[in-house]
């Protein structure tokens, strides 16, 4: 039986560093027979940071990472100057390599360079915190790229709404009256996942769906979300008042069961 499960998520401890510093533009790999353009760079700490667009799918991957066996995993980022904040990835089938659930806003924040503080949480061979310290090189072109050629803007006012989506991904009053049931697509994958933010309606419709990101890029699981976000509805917290109009996500996790 296939199945689809939905996730509704968004998305003082010693700490020993790892420290690299690198300078210059991201490196660039281009492929036009796979539709693919990456940009990338790497650290003689074994870090690995790469956006990627493949067939108009985008992605952001960490590599170098210790190992995890949680599906799931937070990384602490902080950049330059700025207060720490978690975010959310997807541990891959190597599990020192993870993709995150929202890459074109962190490719517009790492595209800037300057010091950035990943920390692992218990990622320490003795438990602790295990914090990688970088020197991100600013890029001038190659992440622009990337996300031109996915066709994500490099400019998004609706970065500041994403970071205020809540654990639930709802926010501001709105909850779920039916959450999004995807039906599993025709592929050739055992499991994938979506990342999707919409914009609520009065009514309690979603309009404006995007995919944020997907995985497989060919699974056609986006696909599949964004048909059952057309059934989903939300409601007033009130339910005597109209539905705000807020941005809201969810992800979607499928499993062929």
């Amino acid at each position: 039986m296939k199945r689809a499960l939905v996730l509704l998520t968004v998305s003082a401890v010693a700490l020993p560093a790892l420290a690299q510093d690198a300078a210059g533009d991201w490196d660039v790999s281009r492929d036009p027979a796979k539709k693919t353009v990456l940009a990338y760079t790497t650290f003689d700490n074994g870090l690995s940071v790469a956006f990627r667009c493949i067939d108009e799918s985008f992605n952001v991957v960490i590599a170098g990472l210790p190992p995890s066996r949680e599906d799931r995993r937070m990384l602490e980022l902080a950049f330059r100057d700025e207060e720490p904040r978690q975010t959310m990835w997807n541990t891959t089938t190597d599990s020192t390599v993870v993709v995150g659930d929202f890459p074109a806003p962190l490719a517009r924040e790492f595209r800037l360079g300057g010091a950035l503080k990943v920390t692992v949480p218990g990622g320490a061979g003795d438990g602790r915190n295990l914090r990688f310290d970088v020197e991100l090189p600013a890029s001038a072109s190659a992440v622009d790229e990337a996300l031109t050629a996915c066709e994500r803007p490099l400019v998004d006012p609706r970065d500041a709404e994403l970071e205020a989506i809540g654990a639930s991904g709802l926010t501001g009053g709105v909850l779920w009256d039916r959450g999004p049931r995807p039906s599993y697509p025709s592929t050739r994958y055992a499991s994938g996942f979506a990342v999707t933010t919409c914009l609520t309606t009065e009514d309690g419709r979603l309009r404006d769906c995007v995919i944020e990101m997907e995985h497989p890029h060919d699974g056609r699981f986006g696909k599949a979300t964004l048909d059952a976000a057309r059934r989903a509805r939300v409601r007033a917290e009130d339910r005597t008042q109209p539905v705000p109009v807020r941005r809201v996500s969810f992800r979607t996790v499928f499993r062929m069961r």
